[in-house]
Protein backbone atom coordinates (compact mmCIF):
# COMPACT_ATOMS: atom_id res chain seq x y z
CA UNK A 1 0.00 0.00 0.00
CA UNK A 2 2.81 2.42 0.87
CA UNK A 3 4.46 1.65 -2.46
CA UNK A 4 1.29 2.53 -4.38
CA UNK A 5 0.93 5.76 -2.40
CA UNK A 6 4.55 6.72 -3.13
CA UNK A 7 4.01 6.16 -6.85
CA UNK A 8 0.89 8.32 -6.83
CA UNK A 9 2.73 11.08 -4.99
CA UNK A 10 5.60 10.96 -7.48
CA UNK A 11 3.16 11.33 -10.35
CA UNK A 12 1.45 14.25 -8.66
CA UNK A 13 4.78 16.01 -8.20
CA UNK A 14 5.58 15.86 -11.95
CA UNK A 15 2.03 16.41 -13.22
CA UNK A 16 2.60 20.08 -14.13
CA UNK A 17 5.88 19.18 -15.87
CA UNK A 18 4.71 16.38 -18.11
CA UNK A 19 3.05 15.58 -21.40
CA UNK A 20 1.43 12.20 -21.97
CA UNK A 21 0.31 11.04 -25.42
CA UNK A 22 -0.85 7.61 -26.54
CA UNK A 23 -2.17 5.97 -29.66
CA UNK A 24 -3.29 2.56 -30.85
CA UNK A 25 -1.41 1.41 -33.93
CA UNK A 26 -2.73 -1.36 -36.15
CA UNK A 27 0.52 -3.33 -36.23
CA UNK A 28 2.22 -5.93 -34.03
CA UNK A 29 4.11 -4.65 -30.97
CA UNK A 30 7.44 -6.09 -32.17
CA UNK A 31 7.18 -4.15 -35.43
CA UNK A 32 6.22 -0.89 -33.70
CA UNK A 33 9.14 -1.33 -31.31
CA UNK A 34 11.51 -2.18 -34.19
CA UNK A 35 10.67 1.14 -35.84
CA UNK A 36 12.73 2.76 -33.03
CA UNK A 37 15.74 0.44 -33.36
CA UNK A 38 17.12 1.24 -36.79
CA UNK A 39 17.89 4.59 -38.35
CA UNK A 40 16.47 3.41 -41.69
CA UNK A 41 13.09 3.24 -39.96
CA UNK A 42 13.37 6.41 -37.86
CA UNK A 43 14.32 8.57 -40.81
CA UNK A 44 11.07 7.58 -42.54
CA UNK A 45 8.62 8.67 -39.82
CA UNK A 46 10.26 10.67 -36.98
CA UNK A 47 8.91 14.15 -36.35
CA UNK A 48 5.71 16.11 -36.83
CA UNK A 49 3.93 16.51 -40.15
CA UNK A 50 6.13 18.11 -42.82
CA UNK A 51 9.41 17.55 -40.94
CA UNK A 52 12.31 15.44 -42.15
CA UNK A 53 15.24 13.98 -40.25
CA UNK A 54 18.95 13.79 -41.04
CA UNK A 55 20.98 11.51 -38.76
CA UNK A 56 24.55 12.42 -37.83
CA UNK A 57 25.16 9.32 -35.70
CA UNK A 58 23.01 6.54 -34.28
CA UNK A 59 23.62 3.72 -31.84
CA UNK A 60 20.54 2.01 -30.44
CA UNK A 61 21.67 0.47 -27.17
CA UNK A 62 21.46 1.48 -23.53
CA UNK A 63 23.85 4.41 -23.20
CA UNK A 64 23.93 4.84 -26.98
CA UNK A 65 23.06 8.11 -28.65
CA UNK A 66 21.19 9.44 -31.64
CA UNK A 67 22.47 12.80 -32.91
CA UNK A 68 20.24 14.25 -35.63
CA UNK A 69 18.78 17.35 -37.26
CA UNK A 70 15.06 17.86 -37.58
CA UNK A 71 14.27 19.96 -40.66
CA UNK A 72 11.09 22.01 -40.36
CA UNK A 73 8.77 22.64 -43.30
CA UNK A 74 9.69 26.34 -43.09
CA UNK A 75 13.40 25.53 -43.60
CA UNK A 76 14.37 25.84 -39.91
CA UNK A 77 16.83 23.22 -38.68
CA UNK A 78 16.64 21.93 -35.11
CA UNK A 79 19.67 20.14 -33.67
CA UNK A 80 18.48 17.20 -31.59
CA UNK A 81 20.11 14.57 -29.42
CA UNK A 82 18.80 11.47 -27.65
CA UNK A 83 20.51 9.10 -25.22
CA UNK A 84 18.84 5.72 -24.90
CA UNK A 85 18.74 5.13 -21.12
CA UNK A 86 16.84 1.87 -20.86
CA UNK A 87 15.66 -0.55 -23.52
CA UNK A 88 13.46 -3.55 -22.74
CA UNK A 89 12.35 -5.05 -26.08
CA UNK A 90 9.55 -4.98 -27.09
CA UNK A 91 7.96 -3.25 -24.09
CA UNK A 92 9.85 -0.13 -23.05
CA UNK A 93 12.25 2.61 -24.11
CA UNK A 94 13.46 5.30 -21.71
CA UNK A 95 15.40 8.20 -23.18
CA UNK A 96 16.87 11.61 -22.49
CA UNK A 97 16.19 14.19 -25.24
CA UNK A 98 17.68 17.62 -25.76
CA UNK A 99 19.35 19.87 -28.29
CA UNK A 100 22.79 18.45 -27.47
CA UNK A 101 24.61 16.16 -25.05
CA UNK A 102 25.18 18.99 -22.55
CA UNK A 103 21.72 20.61 -22.82
CA UNK A 104 20.68 21.57 -19.26
CA UNK A 105 17.03 21.59 -20.39
CA UNK A 106 16.98 17.98 -21.63
CA UNK A 107 13.80 16.11 -20.83
CA UNK A 108 13.07 12.48 -20.06
CA UNK A 109 10.63 10.32 -22.00
CA UNK A 110 9.30 6.85 -21.33
CA UNK A 111 7.69 4.97 -24.20
CA UNK A 112 5.68 1.85 -23.50
CA UNK A 113 4.47 -0.63 -26.09
CA UNK A 114 1.52 -2.77 -24.99
CA UNK A 115 -0.44 -5.37 -26.93
CA UNK A 116 -3.93 -4.16 -27.79
CA UNK A 117 -5.54 -7.19 -29.40
CA UNK A 118 -3.73 -7.56 -32.74
CA UNK A 119 -2.63 -3.92 -32.50
CA UNK A 120 -0.25 -2.01 -30.21
CA UNK A 121 -0.90 0.81 -27.76
CA UNK A 122 2.10 3.11 -27.61
CA UNK A 123 2.20 5.58 -24.74
CA UNK A 124 4.75 8.38 -24.50
CA UNK A 125 5.20 10.14 -21.17
CA UNK A 126 7.61 13.09 -21.17
CA UNK A 127 8.76 14.90 -18.04
CA UNK A 128 10.48 18.29 -18.30
CA UNK A 129 12.89 19.71 -15.68
CA UNK A 130 10.48 22.57 -14.88
CA UNK A 131 6.87 23.58 -15.44
CA UNK A 132 8.13 26.59 -17.41
CA UNK A 133 10.05 24.38 -19.87
CA UNK A 134 7.01 22.16 -20.28
CA UNK A 135 4.79 25.20 -20.93
CA UNK A 136 7.30 26.60 -23.43
CA UNK A 137 7.40 23.25 -25.27
CA UNK A 138 3.61 23.23 -25.48
CA UNK A 139 3.09 26.90 -26.38
CA UNK A 140 6.13 27.74 -28.51
CA UNK A 141 6.94 24.36 -30.08
CA UNK A 142 3.42 22.83 -30.08
CA UNK A 143 4.76 19.70 -28.38
CA UNK A 144 1.40 18.03 -27.81
CA UNK A 145 0.22 18.38 -31.40
CA UNK A 146 3.72 17.58 -32.68
CA UNK A 147 3.82 14.44 -30.52
CA UNK A 148 0.45 13.33 -31.85
CA UNK A 149 1.59 13.93 -35.43
CA UNK A 150 4.79 11.99 -34.79
CA UNK A 151 2.81 9.01 -33.49
CA UNK A 152 0.47 9.34 -36.50
CA UNK A 153 3.53 9.21 -38.79
CA UNK A 154 4.80 6.13 -36.93
CA UNK A 155 1.38 4.49 -37.27
CA UNK A 156 1.21 5.13 -41.01
CA UNK A 157 4.75 3.85 -41.50
CA UNK A 158 4.47 0.60 -39.51
CA UNK A 159 0.93 -0.12 -40.75
CA UNK A 160 2.30 0.07 -44.30
CA UNK A 161 5.22 -2.22 -43.34
CA UNK A 162 2.82 -4.72 -41.76
CA UNK A 163 0.57 -4.67 -44.82
CA UNK A 164 3.54 -5.26 -47.16
CA UNK A 165 4.78 -8.13 -44.98
CA UNK A 166 1.32 -9.71 -45.00
CA UNK A 167 1.08 -9.38 -48.79
CA UNK A 168 4.47 -10.94 -48.88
Amino acid sequence: MAEARRETEAEAVTDDREIAISRVIDAPRELVFEAFTEVRHLSRWWGPEGFTTTTRSFEFREGGEWDFVLHGPDGTDYSEWIRWRRIAPPELIELLHGESRDDPNSFESVLTFAPHGEATRIAMRTVFPTKELRDEAVEKYHAIEGGRQTLDNLAAYVTDLARKAADG
